[in-house]
């Protein structure tokens, strides 16, 4: 979008800057695959092409099923897409939502409770058209809670009910998960592969590696304030402008354990909150 709503406009790229992006990701020389074939890799040795680079969508915004899907397969860009299911709308999206600028949602939302701020959101029933698109679905919560927050009955609910509501639409197996805003924890990993996820991702701000963590691959967030000459960084292994990027697996620094439990004590006072 060019002109997005507030809450999200610091993760939010305009069109000109995504296609530019991409350009410069064909341009490095790297092979996109899906979060399926790095976890294949790290789990069972799989091979990897060379140089290779896995691209994520998360939440599920109006304009994944059309133009960013469009700019993606135009490249022969395969992505994965993470969606948070009660964030999603249940009627079609109006030309409205669609259009850059707009700051209402597109309908009702798929489920009540639902943290995510409004926004534009594509609707569950178009998850089989990501994947028309060769965009791989993966799930991202019903309510894009902070996890490592949660109750074990509220977390189970959230892993799971997110998996079960695109399975339902896509008629497969949906097995990979990313944590809403990277957050996650020693028990949420584990109640990740118990809910059925063969992967998961956080965030980290950092390079994956083939000795990476199947559940808690690491990323890079794109900002809106990243240029080309930023993802070429990237695409060539290093920190954007500069800056020193790490390679995980690393363990969290002292400075998250912290930040995990001053969130986990809030969360007892307040209740479930956004992950952002």
């Amino acid at each position: 979008m060019d002109d997005p709503p507030a809450w999200i406009a610091e993760f939010t790229v305009t069109p000109r800057d995504f296609t530019a992006q991409l350009d410069a990701v064909v341009g490095c020389g790297r092979t996109p695959v899906p979060i399926s074939g790095l976890a294949r890799h790290l789990v069972h040795g799989t091979a990897l092409p060379p140089r290779p680079v896995v691209l994520t969508f998360d939440d599920g915004f109006a304009d994944l099923p059309g133009p960013t899907a469009e700019a993606l397969a135009t490249r022969a860009l395969p992505a994965t897409a993470y969606l948070t299911t009660g964030a999603l709308a249940t009627n079609a999206p109006t030309t409205n939502a669609l259009t850059p600028g707009s700051r209402t949602g597109s309908g009702s939302r798929t489920g009540s409770g639902c943290l995510l701020p409004p926004a534009p959101m594509m609707t569950l029933a178009q998850a089989t058209a990501l994947e028309g698109y060769g965009i791989e679905v993966g799930a991202h919560t019903v309510t894009h809670p902070q996890l490592d927050t949660l109750t074990a009955p509220a977390l189970h609910r959230e892993l799971r009910q997110s998996k079960s509501a695109l399975e339902d639409v896509l008629g497969h197996e949906v097995a990979h998960l990313a944590y809403p805003h990277g957050y996650n924890s020693r028990a949420v990993r584990r109640a990740a592969e118990a809910a059925g996820y063969a992967s998961a991702v956080a965030v980290r701000h950092a390079l994956s590696s083939g000795r990476d963590e199947p559940y808690r691959i690491a990323r890079l967030i794109v900002r809106r304030t990243h240029t080309v000459p930023d993802i070429e960084s990237w695409m060539a292994g290093e920190g954007a402008r500069g800056e020193r990027v790490r390679v995980a697996p690393f363990p969290d620094s002292p400075a998250t354990l912290g930040w995990r439990l001053y969130r986990g004590a809030r969360a007892r006072v307040r209740g479930p909150e956004f992950a952002g």
